[in-house]
């Protein structure tokens, strides 16, 4: 699809990497330019322990770089500047989540680069906005954005997610701003400054938890896996072999449907808003049913009633799926077999 289409990726660590990775597995072609004075992104370091430390790559690096140039420069040398510039010249886009102070000290703004290339689009990644220079990592935002402080089980600590969620999300976020950059330059023939902050992409995904608060004041407290409008949604039970269901019964049909394959009646909670305030009986009568019988069996008499369902699964589990293996990418990147999961699912 963008086979034409040239990216030079001034970004590191997660969001940047992942948009120049969607671009990639698109057909476009991206230099990814590395810091040569610090061996280049510094997720090349971030190994697992049974990692080798040998390995000039690791598995987190190969996460967010898939089908790229990569180009190790120091561009505060005069002579590697000028490499960079001759690929800004012909580039579409650049990617970048460099602090503004420093984009500036390095020449590498957008009012620097437009020079080289009046139609370039200029991609660029923030932590907190153009006001605040604080260093930004997912964590941080997780925590300054109320992720943390709703995740979790009651009465424990916060928690953060497993991965690094607001990274992923302004990917979204910078891929959708770049798409319609590039819809705009195919009508005027114009490049565009577009910017995306974490912060920014972490409160435009808070969606309903949000809007929880703002019309109802509600501050949403840690319920596990639980959701605060629905009940039974997010709820868990143990199967007879000792394996984790979760459901979500969006509907009255549906926990009608779950009734009779239950064989049981749950006079009082034919609605949803019965079900959330009596949350605590309710998941007593379910898993006392669910642990009667074998995931299997749950399994395979939830789907054709149409009885929305998940077994909890590891990645070892997760990746069995055929599903799952048709999204798998593979390359060698500097002599490492590595293989990744697909971003661009079109």
């Amino acid at each position: 699809m963008f086979k034409n289409l040239k990216i030079v990726e001034l970004a590191s660590v997660l969001a940047g990497p992942l948009t120049g990775s969607f671009f990639a597995e698109l057909g476009a072609k991206v230099i990814k330019i590395e810091n040569k004075l610090t061996n280049g992104d510094v997720t090349r370091t971030w190994k697992l322990p049974t990692e080798s430390k040998e390995r000039a790559i690791s598995a987190y690096y190969s996460a967010a770089n898939f089908l790229k140039e990569s180009l190790l420069l120091n561009v505060t040398d005069i002579l590697d500047y000028e490499i960079l510039i001759g690929h800004i010249k012909d580039a579409d886009i650049v990617i970048t989540n460099y602090k503004p102070s420093t984009a500036k000290k390095l020449k590498l703004g957008y009012a620097d680069l437009k020079q080289y290339n009046p139609s370039l689009i200029y991609a660029e990644l923030t932590g907190f906005g153009d006001d605040e220079s604080r260093p930004a990592f997912d964590v941080v935002l997780q925590a300054e954005t109320g992720f943390m402080f709703m995740n979790g089980e009651p009465n424990g600590n916060p928690v953060k997610m497993p991965v690094a969620l607001i990274d992923v999300l302004a990917a979204h976020h910078l891929k959708e701003a770049i798409l319609c950059a590039i819809i705009n330059k195919l009508n005027t023939g114009k490049g565009k400054h577009i910017k995306v902050s974490l912060y920014e992409s972490a409160l435009a995904s808070l969606a309903n938890q949000a809007t929880n608060w703002l019309m109802e004041g509600h501050i949403p407290l840690p319920m596990g896996t639980q959701h605060p409008n629905i009940a039974p949604y997010g709820d868990m039970y143990r199967t007879k072999d000792g394996k984790l269901l979760v459901l979500a019964i969006g509907s009255d049909k549906q926990f009608e449907n779950l009734c009779i394959l239950l064989g049981i009646e749950f006079n009082g909670f034919g609605t949803n808003a019965q079900r959330v305030s009596k949350r605590e009986t309710l998941n007593h009568g379910i898993s006392e049913c669910i642990i009667q019988k074998t995931s299997r069996y749950w399994v395979s008499n939830l789907e054709p009633r149409n009885i929305p369902y998940g077994i909890v699964k590891n990645m070892q589990e997760v990746f069995k799926d055929k599903k799952a293996k048709k999204m798998l990418l593979h390359e060698v990147i500097e002599g490492t077999e590595t293989v990744r999961v697909k971003t661009a699912l079109v």
